[in-house]
């Protein structure tokens, strides 16, 4: 009889950890929205709302003999998932993909795609009108933000406010990448206002046309139409039974095994942003997670051979500015201009890939 696999959540690592053991088990994917989101490209939807039929795939043919389940997992232990409508899935093997909230618009935060195309819409509308932006955050999300801002509206003002001393910050990248980045923002006509935070938070909720002014800690007064959080992961953990709850750790991640396994737990496995794994949380890393975290549970049901050990690899991001422009760094190339990054991913924001696991091409 086949071993059950029960895949909990379905963003990029939870749908390519259920693709990859569809034939070799009965797989139920876990995922209480109605469409993948694909992140990669939702600050691009919000300038041009074209993409917006882009940015939601159907699940129902991404497997061919599992199943998808539509609903949240409100209890996971050790010998499987009930769901929060109270349904009871056993499963010999789990696989924990919860993956991370974030603010939107970076992140959606309904699981209803047609509510999150209004609330996109709606904030597109507003963004529109406002002449003057404030983004609170020089991570990637806060530039990739203003790339796009900017792209679609070269007339508007963007300023960015971090308490970091630089841009990206902490992620192991070299100076040159941050420079080519810097350029191309200034170029761009974006402020940055680095080594400072508000001395308050705006007046209003991210994302709400209204104008207001606040000021820096170090004095500097910053008037604007329109502001977004751009900064805040917080892991999806708050599901776990006892038993498993202590792999968890104060931060919300998961401590996982080189295996991708919960420590005394293997037939636990977790990948992607939950993780405590100390590498960037991104798209691409936790697809990596999940073909180890598949390869794993794949020798386990066929009873032979080693695990296969997961390891982060070394610093590397591709980061548009917009269609046109961006900067990309990798060891084995170094760092790639704005040309280069619009053709990787700049462009199309991988779509493509997307489309073709779902099937839809």
């Amino acid at each position: 009889m086949a071993k059950t696999v029960a895949v909990v959540g379905g963003g990029y690592g939870g749908i390519t950890a259920a693709k990859a053991l569809d034939g070799v088990a009965d797989v139920v994917l876990i995922e209480p929205r109605d469409a993948f989101v694909h992140n990669v490209a939702a600050l691009r939807g919000l300038v041009e709302p074209g993409w917006l039929d882009q940015l939601f795939f159907p699940y129902d043919r991404l497997l061919t003999h599992g199943r998808v389940v539509r609903d949240h997992a409100a209890r996971v232990d050790t010998a499987g998932v009930t769901l929060g409508s109270g349904r009871r899935i056993e499963a010999d093997f789990l696989v924990l993909a919860t993956g991370s909230a974030y603010p939107f618009p970076a992140k959606i935060d309904t699981t209803d795609s047609t509510q999150a195309r209004e609330k996109i819409l709606a904030t597109h509308e507003a963004l529109a009108a406002a002449n003057n932006v404030l983004l609170l955050g020089a991570g990637p999300a806060g530039l990739e933000l203003a790339g796009e801002i900017t792209s679609a509206w070269p007339d508007k003002s963007v300023t960015i406010v971090d308490p970091a001393a630089d841009i990206v910050a902490g992620n192991g990248l070299p100076d040159e990448f941050r420079a080519e980045l810097r350029d191309q923002l200034d170029a761009l006509g974006v402020t940055l206002l680095l080594g400072s935070t508000l001395n308050e938070e705006p007046p209003v909720e991210p994302g709400t046309a209204k104008t207001f002014t606040v000021s820096t800690d170090a004095g500097t007064s910053i008037t604007a139409d329109i502001w977004f959080r751009c900064y805040g992961v917080v892991p999806a953990t708050d599901y776990l039974a006892e038993e498993l709850a202590s792999s968890r750790l104060p931060n919300g991640h998961l401590g996982v095994t080189a295996g991708l396994n919960l420590p005394g737990h293997p037939h636990v496995f977790a990948i992607g942003d939950i993780t405590a794994i100390p590498e960037p949380k991104m798209a691409r890393a936790a697809e990596k997670h999940a073909e180890v975290a598949a390869a794993n549970i794949r020798t386990l049901i066929e009873g032979g051979g080693e695990l296969v050990g997961y390891e982060p690899g070394p610093p590397g991001i591709s980061l548009p500015l917009g269609p046109r422009g961006g900067a990309s760094y990798a060891p084995s190339v170094g760092v790639l201009g704005a040309e280069q990054t619009s053709r990787l991913k700049g462009t199309t924001m991988r779509v493509e890939s997307y489309l073709e696991l779902f099937n839809l091409t």
